[in-house]
Parts: structure tokens; sequence; C-alpha cells
């Protein structure tokens, strides 16, 4: 099923939701952008798309998207009706490349910057790759790349998206604590903590303690 083309018949809480990521973008650090784009549509009944990436002279470091997914109707592997996907990709130094740490040091980015900013969630999954880039020909004036991708997705961890029936965890539903409910400062934690996951990746200095970023690279 497509992601519906107009809001009006879309569930309060997926509306409330992208309101509160719309205002939410004011709220980044300023070296980090974020524009509205084309929502996927073939994931979920309902889609919201972010796009991000630094600003100016920088913009080509970082780059990334967040899609907001929702399906009334829930998914097993989501583990409720609503779910967060996430892609960010940063171009490193060669020796960083080769760092076989690296993809956990990534990782690790994306933990500690929905930590920092309070973001609920449950049933996180991703994987980090990275990759080296060899110019020939006339291209080989622009020299190699070499860059850092992590693919992610998280479950938003709210009361209101929720499944009616047993919870995942196997049990029956009300067997484990109760979920905190949704709130627009909540919602807006899943795209802070976007924004700092693309400003340790590229490099800037953490705007909160205990999230270390990637070594600038060097012109």
């Amino acid at each position: 099923m497509g992601a519906v083309q107009s809001y009006e018949a879309s569930p309060p809480i997926f509306l409330a939701s992208t309101g509160a990521l719309r205002d939410g973008m004011t709220w980044l650090r300023p070296e980090i952008s974020v524009h509205e784009i084309a929502a996927p549509t073939r994931l979920a009944p309902y889609a919201f798309a972010l796009a991000g990436g630094l600003t100016g002279d920088a913009a080509d470091l970082a780059a990334g998207r967040l899609i907001v997914l929702m399906d009334p109707d829930g998914q097993p592997a989501w583990q409720g009706s609503a779910r967060f996907v996430c892609y960010a990709r940063a171009s490193v130094d060669p020796e960083i490349a080769a760092d076989p740490l690296l993809a956990d040091v990534a990782w690790s980015w994306l933990r500690e910057s929905l930590d920092a900013h309070g973001a609920q969630f449950r049933a996180l999954g991703g994987a980090v790759t990275t990759t080296t880039s060899r110019r020939f020909g006339v291209l080989r004036a622009d020299g190699d790349s070499f860059d850092v991708e992590l693919r992610c997705s998280w479950s938003p961890d709210w009361a209101e998206t929720e499944l009616d029936d047993d919870s995942a965890e196997g049990g029956p539903a009300g067997s484990e604590p109760a979920r905190p409910a949704w709130s627009p400062v909540g919602a807006t934690a899943h795209l802070l903590a976007f924004g700092d996951l693309l400003a340790a990746m590229a490099g800037l200095p953490p705007a909160l303690s205990g999230v270390v970023p990637l070594p600038q690279r060097r012109g």
C-alpha cells in the first residue's frame, strides 16, 4: 500500500508527530540543515521523510535521511505501529576507513545521540558499511573516496503506538511497564538525535556530553 497523498485522513498520532518534527527543525544545531522530502510510498500506509546534511562549505561531508513510518495495524518487526528509518553517510580519511573499530564507533554515535536527547526507543537494529571507491581514467584527478554509511531503524516507545494484542516480548499486554505517552518533545528528540548523529559523523565538536565525534576530515 502506498503512502497517502493527503494528510486529512492520517491517524492523529501521525499528524502530531510530523507536526512536531517540522517544528523541531528550528531546534537543530546551526551546522545542520534539514528539509522535508518526498516520502517512500511502499513501506507503510503513512510516511513522512526528511533529508539532512551540513550547511555551507561542509555540506558534502555528511548527509542522511530520517523517515517516519506508521501502520495502524502494526508490523511484527516494529513491535508497534510506528517506525523511524535512518540513513546517514559521511566521507572519511583513508586511515579512518581502514580502522577495524570504525563500524562499532559509528553505531555508538547513534546510541549515544538517542540517549543524550532522551529519545525513547525499542527494537533498534541496523548495519554499518565502509566503502572505498577507486577512480580511474579521466576521473583519477578527483582522487579516491572513502565513506562510512549507517542504515538503521527503531520504534518510538510510545504508549499510543503500542499494539493492543500481546506484547512483542511474548507476554500479555500490560505485563510490561507502561510505555511513556507521546509528547511533542519526545517526538522531536528523535530528530535532534538524527542531527547530532550527522554532526558526529562529520567530525563536528559535540554539542552534548558523551558523544565523541569522528576526527574532522582533512582538506
